[in-house]
């Protein structure tokens, strides 16, 4: 497959990822910076071009991958579909009802698919709560509680935009795993500062609830965190990750069962890779993907609704 990528930001890291896959034959990267797209070319053995109409209208590239501001995402997405190319596009996918509502008809009209980086479906740890819960192996899960906790390092995270841009990946998990659950209440604060939030969600039904509390007002010194707590009818999983700024990942997953409690082993692999390759995948072969932008609609849709609750 030849590869067309679009930005040099987080698209510099797909590129380092795509030129290692099997099967991969060209990767082209439009960016504006110059210097930086003559540093990828020699880093990576990457094409590159700063016009995107060069990409868009290269008959020999099957995928355009965006990784734009999200404002940009549904403009290049279409145009892509429209060229012909399937589409693969970083999160948050689109930043209104009315554009997720324009991607999904132009991949009706086009007939090309987009598929979108929903990475929190690939990591071990959540993978596992998922498998676990489809095979009933603890009966039946009652409640899930998940978190994402920052530092003010990431640009705008304030009450306005935390919900698409920090919560998306606990809510891609939740409408994957609980098959998209009504929003029952929201609560957040910004205390003050601004860029920053914290921002606590509850989503379920009569049968089983899930729990959300993302922020990004840390103290500077707490390193990223993320993780979740998942009450069974017969037993409970706890896992726990800490990235630490110089690189080092402390990553423990527990299972609380008849037993007693054990830790379970976490495969080393990386999410960002297992779900781009596994986009390409179902590009080639027509399958059903649980990263298709329908799946990533109902998340959007549901911070979008966070977002207008917590204005």
């Amino acid at each position: 497959m030849n590869i067309g990528i679009l930005g040099t930001g987080f698209g510099a890291y797909h590129a380092s990822l795509l030129v290692k896959m099997k099967g991969i034959n060209r990767v082209v990267i439009f960016g504006r910076n110059e210097t930086k797209l003559n540093q990828l070319k020699e880093e990576l053995g990457v094409e590159i071009t700063n016009s995107i109409n060069e990409i868009l209208s290269d008959a020999t590239l099957d995928v355009i991958d965006i990784c734009l501001p999200s404002g940009l995402h549904t403009k290049y997405a279409i145009e892509g579909l429209k060229a012909g190319k399937h589409v693969f596009c970083e999160t948050p996918v689109c930043l209104s009802c009315e554009d997720a509502a324009a991607m999904l008809q132009a991949e009706k009209i086009y007939g090309k698919r987009i598929m979108v980086n929903q990475f929190i479906k690939f990591d071990h740890a959540y993978s596992y709560l998922y498998e676990v819960m489809q095979s009933g192996k603890y009966g039946k899960l009652l409640h899930i509680s998940l978190r994402r906790e920052t530092a003010p390092l990431w640009g705008d995270l304030s009450l306005s935009k935390i919900a698409t841009h920090l919560m998306i990946h606990e809510l891609d998990m939740v409408c994957w795993l609980l098959d998209n659950p009504p929003l029952t209440s929201v609560w957040g604060s910004s205390s003050g500062q601004d860029g920053q939030a914290l921002v606590h969600a509850l989503l379920g039904t009569p049968e089983v609830s899930a729990e959300i509390l993302v922020t990004s007002q840390m103290p500077a010194s707490y390193p990223f965190t993320v993780g979740y707590e998942a009450y069974f009818e017969q037993a409970k999983l706890e896992f726990h990750e800490i990235d630490y700024p110089d690189g080092k990942i402390d990553a423990t997953l527990y299972e609380y069962g008849v037993s007693g409690k054990q830790e379970l082993v976490l495969e080393q692999s990386n999410p960002y890779e297992k779900s781009l390759c596994y986009a390409l995948q179902c590009f080639r072969d027509g399958s059903t993907s649980m990263i298709s932008l329908k799946q990533a609609v109902l998340a959007v849709e549901t911070a979008f609704e966070i977002t207008h609750k917590l204005s």
